[in-house]
């Protein structure tokens, strides 16, 4: 237990510095949202956006809060949750400079049956969030728990499969990592955010945990949720490799004649009534 509230020490301390970075780059466009703009990709807008109008939305692993906001933005009430207290600030800011109904929280994920007692109709996470979790079975109980009889869970994120690969090859992918699951963290140095690679902060510890989409589904399914699909997509919101090519939609894809790779899936959750 002192080792794992070590690695979360961490996460937090890198995520506090990613905040900062993230959110003054071009890949976020704060400035953008702040003039109006949705920053929630066609994905999730076309599987749950019809969902959401009136509802009360738990988001999970929030950051600095863009994707709650557009959420609050389609009609929405939305509670965002994060362990970067920087983030945290920032998604306060964001809330009261644009005048939209959402409350946000800072907290570890499995931490928050401490601060957070409330049910929610949908509980929302999106993009590069399950790697920082040591255990998806407890992470699906704290869903479970926070959903209202018939509440959805919804998350979009980048596929499991493509974290096999190095995401630093620059011309085409080279497996680098185990697809399974292991309970001890990969641990690396980072001094940098993803999103601005001219910035840098001082050296830190970074780590992160491998699941396998059997880990999500059966997780899920474990905690009592019902799923309604799954979906895969040969696109990416984001250029997770550097050969990936940007469409004239925005998305990112692999430029080969003949193979396609999923690099996100989606899935839908439902709590029994």
């Amino acid at each position: 237990m002192k080792e794992l509230k070590q690695y979360y020490e961490a996460i937090q301390k890198m995520w506090d510095k990613n905040a900062e970075i993230n959110y003054q780059s071009d890949l976020y466009k704060t400035n953008e949202f702040l003039k109006g703009k949705n920053m929630l990709n066609s994905i999730e807008l076309e599987e749950l956006g019809g969902f959401v109008k009136g509802k009360s939305l738990l988001h999970l692993q929030c950051h600095f809060g863009l994707d709650s906001l557009s959420w609050a933005r389609v009609g929405a009430k939305v509670t965002g949750v994060d362990i970067s207290g920087v983030a945290i600030k920032l998604a306060r800011q964001l809330a009261e400079k644009t005048k939209l109904d959402a409350t946000f929280v800072e907290s570890n994920i499995y931490d928050l049956p401490d601060v957070l007692d409330e049910k929610f109709d949908i509980v929302f996470t999106s993009y590069g969030v399950l790697c920082w979790l040591n255990d998806l079975n407890r992470w699906a109980e704290i869903i479970a728990h926070y959903l209202k009889p018939g509440g959805i869970f919804y998350i979009a994120d980048f596929h499991r499969f493509i974290w096999v690969f190095d995401w630093d090859a620059e011309e085409d992918f080279v497996v680098k990592n185990d697809y399974f699951h292991n309970p001890d963290p990969i641990k690396y140095k980072v001094d940098g955010s993803y999103a601005d690679s001219e910035k840098k902060f001082e050296e830190l510890d970074g780590y992160e945990w491998a699941h396998s989409l059997a880990d999500v589904i059966n997780s899920l399914i474990q905690a009592r949720l019902r799923i309604q699909f799954l979906n895969e997509y040969a696109k990416s919101p984001f250029p997770r490799f550097p050969f990936l090519k940007q469409s004239e939609d925005g998305y990112w894809r692999y430029d080969h004649p003949t193979i396609q790779l999923p690099l996100v899936y989606s899935l839908m959750a439902k709590k029994e009534e």
